[in-house]
């Protein structure tokens, strides 16, 4: 009886320690999966990371080359961005750029640059449109933005043209302020503005002329509207 309870007992322990066993094998196992799973997922985000890298210098090589048009912030203020212009010119670049963009889609692409060109008396080539759009066209868009538009007064105002260039000439004949009494082309008119503004204190003297301006034109209309009230009442008694 003895013999069989201890011979019991041993073959309890024994599937004990076979259970036991199986059991850290099977942890085990699961550590080693879990290893390699982490090891996979941190190749994978290496792999991911260098193909990122990868594919953004590719993206630098491609604009660098021509091949690839750079992302613009879709944020832009020409008042912050060119300070050299006072707000009224910069209205004025505004007004001539609007009435040239016949497409209403906020550029001036290739014909209406040709039709622009035309109504100022210096029609250009074809290629010679193609050149004077290359010059300061950003994003390889083939057509003029506002903020490339501003860039040919910029260049202008800086000496940055060639005399022969088609863009010069857009700038002298643009009409923008160059009718002033003693200004000598384009170029030295927007040096001199360039040099003569106080950024900061002529623009806001600007708005608050603009802000007068504004309140005037209110009044008159308070006081036209009291006078049509008076009148209406002298009719209707």
């Amino acid at each position: 009886m003895a013999s069989q309870e201890l011979a019991q007992k041993l073959q309890r322990r024994l599937q004990l320690e076979e259970s036991g066993a199986a059991a850290e094998g099977e942890a085990e196992a699961v550590k080693g999966a879990a290893a390699a799973g982490e090891v996979e997922d941190r190749s994978c985000l290496t792999a991911s990371a260098g193909a990122e890298l990868s594919a953004k210098l590719c993206r630098r090589q491609d604009i660098n080359e021509g091949a690839a048009q750079p992302r613009r912030a879709a944020v832009f203020n020409p008042y912050t961005e060119f300070k050299e212009f006072s707000r009224r010119q910069i209205k004025d670049m505004e007004r001539m750029f609007r009435l040239y963009d016949s497409g209403r889609d906020g550029y001036i692409d290739l014909m209406e640059l040709k039709l622009m060109m035309e109504k100022l008396g210096a029609p250009q080539t074809h290629l010679g449109l193609k050149n004077m759009i290359k010059e300061v066209d950003e994003d390889f868009d083939g057509k003029l933005s506002f903020r490339e538009f501003l860039l040919i007064f910029h260049k202008a105002a800086a000496g940055e043209l060639e005399e022969d260039s088609g863009l010069l000439t857009l700038a002298k004949l643009s009409e923008i302020d160059v009718s002033i009494e003693g200004v000598k082309g384009a170029k030295n008119f927007f040096e001199a503005k360039a040099q003569a503004l106080s950024s900061a204190s002529k623009f806001e003297a600007e708005i608050k002329a603009e802000q007068d301006e504004r309140k005037r034109e209110e009044e008159e209309r308070k006081h036209r509207r009291a006078a049509f009230r008076e009148l209406k009442s002298a009719f209707t008694q």
